[in-house]
């Protein structure tokens, strides 16, 4: 039993450590006001979602969630050029989450969260994306919603491994 659960433990471990090497050979290639949206593409793959602007501006989304601890938003100009690459996972921007905003604001500023639950006794979504690991703990931002899909609160946790 303690040798499938530290084997899964190295392998998350392993794998998290692989994303976060990948990640930074691919972004130090990135560079604002030069690299194409074409680049982009070749270089990251293809962003899970689309935000478009009005002024034609786009920002993609490229999650690393759920064995990550970042999610990156890159915005292209309508000039087709990379304007722009954010790690959002962030204290500012988890401080910008407030009661009232929708699923699709919270997306929009965080990126796709690891975890969607429904707790029934409680009548609320909780969306979680996962801020940090420890020696035998990894710590999540919450963003709980009601039934009608709008954030009632923020919290957050941290889960013993090992």
């Amino acid at each position: 039993m303690f040798a499938k659960l530290l084997a899964g433990t190295v392998l998350g471990a392993a794998i998290a450590c692989l994303l976060a090497a990948c990640d930074a050979d691919r972004l130090s290639r990135l560079k604002p006001g030069v690299t194409s949206a074409n680049e982009v593409r070749e270089l990251m793959g293809q962003p899970n979602l689309e935000w478009k602007d009005e002024d034609g501006t786009r920002t993609w989304e490229y999650p690393r969630m759920p064995e990550g601890i970042v999610n990156y938003m890159v915005v292209i100009g309508p000039d087709d050029v990379l304007r722009e690459v954010r790690q959002v996972l962030t204290e500012e921007n988890f401080a910008k989450v407030k009661a009232g905003m929708t699923g699709r604001e919270v997306r929009r500023l965080l990126g796709r969260p690891a975890h969607q639950r429904y707790f029934s006794l409680q009548q609320e979504t909780v969306w979680d994306w996962k801020t940090k690991v420890d020696p035998g703990m990894v710590w999540y931002f919450n963003v709980h919603f009601n039934d009608d899909g709008v954030v009632t609160r923020t919290s957050t946790n941290f889960v013993a491994k090992g």
